[in-house]
């Protein structure tokens, strides 16, 4: 890979799918200097503490950790601002970033999503394209803004739904794709090569959290 700026980075995620993005930035030699997930929540039966899946990579690799319930705390937001970041990239985190923590690193929060902006915003974007039979989803990365995945697109990528395709499979595709579009943009945004695009204003629609309604079949 071309040299690029090194950056200092908080790394905010939580689930298995945004592993890979955290590790290729650390393999591309940028500094994390922190990785902000979800608090360890009761699993199983016998409702034991269980760290996100970016938690135990963030302790494989020897990075520090931060797992705050919320970021709408003063403190925790100087906290945040204390490391003196270059950015911050987001994937699925789970918490509502407040402006003071989106406007702490000198390049803003970045944020990858898995679809085609306006399209599916929210927090289902892969499986709500799959209930609706859209032929394509894709990733977004867009720099963050105080709305729900309303941020000016950085970069974007289409990949079609393939017939077999499952929401976990499309996920870790999306990942992998997300981790090495998501280098070229810290890049990009780091030498001012990369013009954000505002979203249009018209064809929005919004992914909710899928429900046990959603898993019911009709047979008839």
């Amino acid at each position: 890979m071309p040299d690029f700026p090194k950056l200092r980075l908080a790394f905010m995620g939580s689930p298995a799918f945004a592993v890979p993005v955290l590790r290729a930035l650390a393999d591309a030699g940028h500094q994390i200097a922190v990785i902000y997930t979800q608090p360890p929540k009761p699993a199983g039966r016998g409702h034991a503490l269980q760290k996100s899946p970016v938690h135990a990579a963030a302790e494989a690799m020897g990075i520090a950790v931060e797992t705050p319930k919320t970021l709408r705390d003063e403190a925790e937001q100087k906290k945040f601002a204390a490391y003196n970041l270059d950015a911050a990239v987001v994937v699925a985190y789970g918490l509502i970033l407040p402006p003071a923590v989106l406007d702490a690193p000198k390049l803003g929060c970045l944020n990858i999503h898995f679809s085609l902006l306006p399209r599916w915003r929210g927090a289902a974007p892969v499986p709500r394209a799959m209930l609706a039979g859209d032929a394509e989803t894709g990733i977004c990365i867009m720099q963050m803004d105080a709305g729900l995945d309303t941020g000016d697109v950085l970069a974007r990528e289409a990949m079609p739904i393939g017939p077999a395709d499952t929401a976990p499979d499309l996920l870790a595709k999306l990942a992998e794709r997300g981790a090495a579009l998501m280098l070229k943009t810290v890049a990009g945004r780091a030498d001012g090569s990369i013009a954000p695009v505002k979203q249009p204003g018209e064809g929005a629609s919004y992914a909710a959290k899928l429900t046990r309604e959603d898993g019911r079949v009709d047979w008839n």
